[in-house]
């Protein structure tokens, strides 16, 4: 009989603007730890991938921003949209495979305050000072009033770039993850000693049991070991960056496992046929 019989179930414990808590349940860990590890590193988004700088006279250097620029989140909730640059039929880019960002800041030098100390003559850049020619992809800013530094100005200085936003994946660089983590857990009272701890006296008061205990039955011990158990109830957290809703990362991984698992199936049954085609049987 198949113990995971009516598929894979999911029970959402809780849902905010950046994370969720669900229990995914009736189905094997191979598949809990697949869904974690697509979320993770396969699910698109828009990230700054090129910048052309024009003037920086800052203290960092272009490499050193480029890299900040790069890592800031931008909004992806119509990623879809967007093709992949090695699909696109343009030679670098064009409106159908990035968007443009652009950043102009200057420092301007007022004589009258540079010698007052109680004026704060620093400049900070960051994430709201760049402009979008998209306004669906832009940086994350849920919170204006601590965006994303990217460097610090003096009187004087200026720093005037174009950055270019792209479409991809995570398994290409991080910087395309829509999550800042993906949490899972099973059996947190360790029924199936899947986990070593080390005790020095008292198990029970030096490993103290999660918060996702309170849906488990406590371990009996008149119990008999059962060396056939499998888990099959995984306790995930998924906290994003902002680009995405935390509700659609998920949908969108499951989707592409399915296309995975659908493709995998197609190149089985094809081998089938030829192997029949071959020796007959």
């Amino acid at each position: 009989m198949d113990m995971y019989n009516g598929g894979p179930e999911i029970s959402i414990r809780s849902l905010r603007k950046d994370g969720m808590k669900f229990v995914l349940s009736n189905t094997d860990l191979s598949v809990a730890n697949a869904l974690r590890r697509i979320m993770i590193a396969e699910v698109p988004t828009m990230a700054i991938d090129m910048v052309e700088i024009e003037k920086n006279s800052t203290v960092l250097t272009d490499e050193f921003i480029a890299h900040r620029l790069g890592m800031i989140p931008l909004t992806s909730f119509d990623v879809d949209r967007i093709q992949y640059t090695r699909d696109c039929t343009c030679t670098l880019y064009c409106p159908n495979c990035s968007v443009e960002l652009t950043l102009h800041v200057k420092v301007n030098v007022d004589f009258d305050d540079m010698n007052d100390p109680t004026i704060d003559k620093t400049r900070q850049v960051s994430s709201l000072d760049l402009i979008s020619s998209d306004e669906n992809v832009k940086p994350v800013s849920d919170d204006k009033s601590h965006p994303i530094l990217i460097v610090k100005m003096r009187p004087g200085q200026e720093v005037k770039l174009k950055c270019i936003a792209k479409k991809g994946v995570a398994k290409e660089h991080a910087k395309w993850s829509p999550v800042y983590g993906v949490a899972f857990e099973y059996d947190p009272y360790n029924k199936l000693r899947h986990s070593h701890y080390w005790i020095e006296e008292d198990e029970n008061l030096e490993w103290f049991v999660s918060d996702n205990a309170v849906e488990e039955t406590p371990i009996d011990p008149n119990e008999p070991f059962d060396y056939n158990a499998k888990p099959d109830r995984f306790y995930m957290e998924v906290e994003t960056s902002g680009c995405m809703k935390p509700e659609d990362v998920v949908l969108r991984a499951m989707t592409i496992m399915q296309d995975k698992l659908g493709g995998l199936q197609i190149k089985l049954d094809d081998e089938f046929k030829e192997d029949t085609q071959r020796w007959g049987y």
